[in-house]
């Protein structure tokens, strides 16, 4: 199931121009994700002791000229609100999985793999109907939301390979799971974005604690056994532009990773859930999420003087908010 995409954009130029142009991107955009003063979660190839805090992630800063502004003592009760309904619905369903899989790990990383791909589903679906309508155009949040499917896709195409899908059951229970999950979450994402991000956050979240857990007591076990072929595939053999794309918190071409058996195909699976994690973190604030291959092209844009006509994105959060402002603008 592969996929051809352009080649990267950061390859060298025999063009001097160009090789300035590449640097003066590098200097601006580690600026740029600096600011964002990321902690303690690092997703890269990781240490066997070394500790990630999925929980204490980079505190969403938009750019100087777009600071949201604080949120009001009513926006704060809301918020409340919002996690409080999420985090009851994710520990329902962990206490559903933990009874039915509390020594099936394959099986469960299968169930739990499907439903986790189900909101950058949902997040697009609305996105394209939004961007029918004229409501709200937003190329950056489409295009890394199918990048987060596609790295989700691949964690499951991994699962299978491992037979996690073997029993009708399973199989049975993970698809019926995710077509409620995604019409919950198409609602969700229409009426609060923030709230439907905050939701992935934590089953994110939860799937980054579950392979941790896996890692750290199957890890001497899974050192033994031969690499995935699909993760060997997806990892080190594919193009890797949707790689970097998903990872809006870091750099592109700052995390390869490296397969030579099961324990490092589980340790980047651990990895890509923390850079969700990160993802979804940033998007709970409007207009935070930025494209990290987007980034660049804006600074050679900038740097041009033939930039063409540029249409401004529409901003509105949900549906609401876009029929609101789409009947302002007209008249």
């Amino acid at each position: 199931m592969a996929a051809s995409f352009p080649p990267s954009i950061f390859s060298s130029s025999p063009s001097s121009s160009k090789l300035t142009s590449i640097s003066s991107f590098s200097r601006d955009s580690s600026l740029h994700f600096r600011s964002r003063r990321m902690r303690k979660v690092r997703a890269t190839i990781l240490r066997e002791n070394e500790k990630v805090v999925v929980e204490e992630t980079f505190q969403p800063k938009a750019s100087p000229d777009h600071e949201p502004p604080p949120p009001t003592s009513v926006e704060k009760w809301v918020i409340k609100i919002e996690q409080s309904i999420n985090i009851l619905l994710t520990e329902s369903v962990i206490k559903v999985l933990d009874t039915l899989y509390h020594d099936r790990d394959y099986p469960r990383f299968f169930v739990l793999e499907t439903i986790a791909r189900v909101p950058y589903f949902a997040f697009m679906s609305v996105l394209h109907m939004y961007e029918s309508f004229g409501w709200w155009r937003k190329s950056e949040y489409l295009k890394v939301h199918f990048a987060e499917s596609w790295n989700e896709m691949h964690h499951l195409l991994i699962m299978e390979e491992l037979g996690g899908n073997a029993w009708w059951f399973d199989r049975f229970l993970a698809q019926h799971i995710a077509i409620f999950y995604y019409f919950m979450t198409v609602f969700m994402y229409a009426l609060s974005p923030r709230m439907a991000y905050h939701l992935s956050e934590c089953v994110e979240s939860h799937a980054f604690e579950t392979y941790d857990k896996f890692i750290k007591e199957k890890g001497d076990e899974l050192k033994q056994l031969p690499p995935s072929k699909i993760a060997v595939k997806y990892y080190t053999e594919e193009d890797l532009y949707l790689f970097d794309e998903f990872q809006t918190a870091r750099l592109p071409n700052t995390r390869r990773p490296i397969i030579k058996n099961m324990y490092d195909v589980f340790m980047n699976i651990r990895d890509d859930e923390a850079e969700h994690c990160k993802t979804m973190k940033a998007c709970q604030t409007h207009g935070n999420l930025r494209s990290p291959h987007d980034a660049y092209n804006e600074t050679v844009s900038s740097e041009d003087d033939d930039i063409g006509c540029i249409l401004p994105d529409a901003e509105c959060e949900g549906i609401v908010d876009c029929i609101k402002k789409s009947i302002t603008n007209k008249s």
